[in-house]
């Protein structure tokens, strides 16, 4: 992997903070550049969906400009140069996951269709009634419906891992819940609503020990750290392109082989066979085995850019800049008064969610939304969490590489506006 494991080995060190040029990155992106409402944008919207870099645009165009075909299947040149652009994709993700082999790398349209691909697939025989599965209240609505539609089908058992009142999983509640009937448990990696970060790898080694296997919900920290899927020793793991800088529509579904070959098809039709009679069907050899129909070719190769474009900035930057940033926001909304940040632990990063004394949330989003401020308003797709903290609805602030300390003064000043308004 390219400069990416080093973020590993250590915290980044404050002089790499200074090594990130933010606004030649911020100058990368395109859509940075416009205005809203007369007034600069302001995009704290990043864990929703981020923008996207110039390489990014610039390699879905040339696809479709130059090379574009169906994959897989003609014998001509365009066919054969959109084969290996989408392969080349597969490639940068099986490397930038460091994946066992590219068999273990699917494409999905999300994380989401990744998620119920799995449980689609376990529903097929390997999950029966009784069975288990754990899941945690942190969850987003991706991880949580498709197991509740498992157990009103199926009968398995649904159960859910308490939270402390900051949103911080309670990990001994969590191994609690596993016994000899607990065949999955599926978490998020960092919370989409308040940026809890949960204790994947000891929630992932109590699972092994009991042959339970795991799949984590990445799509929020693979944006904001490097992964290694070897060293997580998840069984599977699922992401979207779309907030880590890449295209809308493309996802992906890391699964470990031995499970992958396990698993029947999900959804059946052309490229996935082997060969096809009316009397009976040969499915093709992974991971073409999961990938249905005519694939997201433009999609992941705009996430194999998005990819490449993360890595050559150098995560320890990038995590240096994105945590003087976020720390810089809790002391900005701190200093408004009146605001209340939701979480308090220092394993939070991305999403920075809160409530003012004065404003429903709704009302704060529509207000800094005249100064060209854009912010998440509401349950964040995470109702059982704000249910759990007695919460209707927060107001987010999340944020990405291109986020810079004088877009969360932009912030702050627009909050102070809020309170001027309703106080």
């Amino acid at each position: 992997m390219p400069d990416t494991a080093v973020a590993e080995t250590g915290p980044p060190h404050a002089s790499a903070v200074n090594d990130f040029d933010v606004p030649a990155v911020r100058a990368d992106f395109p859509i940075l550049s416009r205005t809203v409402h007369g007034k600069p944008l302001v995009f704290l919207d990043s864990a929703a969906s981020a923008q996207k870099p110039r390489a990014v645009i610039d390699a879905v165009s040339h696809l479709y400009e130059n090379d574009y075909a169906n994959v897989h299947r003609g014998l001509y040149e365009l066919s054969a140069l959109s084969t290996k652009a989408y392969e080349d994709a597969r490639e940068t993700v099986r490397a930038h996951l460091n994946a066992a082999s590219e068999r273990e790398i699917v494409f999905t349209g999300g994380a989401t269709e990744a998620i119920n691909l799995v449980a689609g697939s376990l529903s097929q025989g390997l999950l029966t009634e009784g069975d288990e599965v754990v899941i945690t209240a942190l969850e987003h609505h991706s991880n949580i419906v498709p197991w509740q539609m498992l157990r009103d089908r199926l009968g398995i058992v649904l159960k859910v891992a308490p939270v402390d009142d900051h949103g911080t999983l309670l990990l001994d509640a969590f191994v609690a819940l596993l016994t000899e009937r607990t065949k999955l448990a599926a978490f998020t990696q960092q919370s989409n609503a308040i940026g809890v970060h949960l204790p994947v790898e000891a929630m992932i080694a109590a699972c092994r020990e009991r042959g339970i296997a795991t799949l984590v919900d990445g799509t929020q920290a693979i944006v904001h750290r490097p992964i290694d899927v070897k060293a997580l020793g998840c069984d599977f793991f699922v992401f979207s392109g779309h907030k880590f800088y890449g295209p809308t529509g493309i996802g992906v579904l890391y699964g470990r082989e031995e499970w992958l070959e396990r698993m029947p098809p999900w959804q059946s039709g052309g490229e996935m066979i082997r060969s096809v009679s009316f009397e009976e069907t040969v499915f093709a050899d992974l991971p073409a085995k999961f990938e249905a129909g005519t694939p997201q070719i433009a999609q992941a190769v705009g996430l194999g850019a998005a990819i490449d474009y993360v890595n050559a900035l150098g995560w320890r930057r990038i995590q240096a800049h994105e945590r003087d940033v976020y720390a810089y926001a809790r002391e900005a909304l701190a200093d408004v008064g009146g605001v209340s940040v939701i979480g308090n632990t220092p394993e939070q990063s991305g999403a920075l969610s809160f409530t003012m004394e004065c404003a429903h949330p709704h009302d704060i989003g529509t207000v800094i939304d005249r100064a060209g401020v854009a912010i998440r308003a509401g349950h964040h797709c995470a109702m059982p969490l704000m249910d759990r903290l007695d919460l209707p609805a927060t107001a987010r602030a999340s944020f990405g590489l291109y986020n810079s300390r004088a877009e969360v003064d932009a912030l702050a000043e627009s909050l102070h506006k809020v309170k001027s308004l309703f106080a």
